[in-house]
């Protein structure tokens, strides 16, 4: 299987057309569609569902597409790194991030490099922990911000000094908005929304007490912009971060936050790959993360507003 094929694949599950991706990759019609038919030939399955003047993806093509994207990233990056070997710092750096505010502290350390390499391009991409784990594992990010309880395992990281709270987004008029705070018991008999991550969480397992489960969970979420919508449509009460979701301003003025008590909340950390061989420009990202971070004990610091 070679990279040119996957990058013919990938044009036509673009296009969805052979004829509109031929052009795109400057080939004729039966030379791409014997390309695709000899790929479909060594895997041993159909990649395409063939229409007259549209193809879809089958499961099989939909996997390869998710794996043909990893890989053609891969080479990118590594061709970016190599180019930039002899020349001046220049580059791009791949970092994952969860939905927290500790981004913004990760952004101001970041700010004097953008000023001193222009030619360091920094790419966020949004994703929960165990996507960026992911991505990370594969080569395709350089770091990741997490937020969880304990640093992760088999992975180096600092500590970002801030501390996310947890706590219940609702609307106002649901009588749970009376209260100051949300207790475990409150949630009990609620239909809720949560994160996928926070069901797999024996932390929130402990104090919540009991198997997140059993709870009544209406919906799950993985970015919390979507699932805000279905917390202001009575679809259920939203668990998520505190000031992750707009409810001062005109997007979402039905809703209100209460804090859990007792309070519940995660750490941050920023982390990367044992033994990571870096390019220049990550490089010089780490050792500004070292400068910011390398000094974060077990002590978290507020985040200013």
């Amino acid at each position: 299987m070679e990279l040119r094929v996957l990058k013919y694949f990938l044009a036509v599950a673009r296009h969805r057309n052979i004829t509109r991706a031929a052009e795109e990759l400057h080939l004729t019609q039966p030379t791409l569609s014997r390309q695709l038919q000899d790929l479909e030939e060594e895997l041993g399955t159909p990649l395409f569902t063939r229409e007259k003047r549209r193809m879809e993806l089958t499961e099989a093509g939909l996997f390869l597409k998710a794996r043909a994207e990893e890989m053609t990233a891969i080479e990118t990056k590594t061709l970016d790194q190599f180019a930039h070997l002899e020349d001046f710092i220049a580059g791009d750096v791949y970092l994952g991030c969860g939905e927290t505010q500790a981004v913004r502290l990760v952004v101001q350390a970041l700010t004097p490099l953008g000023r001193a390499y222009p030619q360091i391009h920094f790419h966020f991409v949004s994703g929960n922990d165990e996507q960026t784990f992911d991505a990370l594992q594969k080569g395709v990010l350089d770091f990741g911000l997490l937020c969880q309880q304990t640093p992760p395992a088999d992975f180096v990281y600092r500590q970002v000094p801030f501390d996310d709270e947890w706590g219940l987004y609702l609307r106002r008029d649901h009588p749970l908005a009376q209260k100051q705070a949300i207790a475990p018991q409150d949630l009990y008999e609620e239909q809720l929304i949560l994160s996928r991550q926070l069901l797999r969480d024996h932390v929130f397992a402990h104090w919540l007490g009991k198997d997140p489960e059993e709870l009544d969970i209406r919906a799950t979420y993985n970015l919390v912009y979507n699932a805000a919508f279905l917390a202001e449509q009575r679809l259920g009460l939203l668990l998520s971060f505190k000031g992750l979701v707009p409810i001062e301003g005109p997007e979402h003025p039905d809703l209100t936050f209460r804090p859990f008590a007792p309070a519940f909340s995660s750490h941050n950390y920023l982390i990367w790959k044992k033994e990571q061989v870096f390019s220049r420009a990550a490089a010089i990202v780490r050792a500004r993360i070292e400068e910011a971070f390398g000094h974060m004990t077990d002590e978290v610091y507020a985040l200013q507003a």
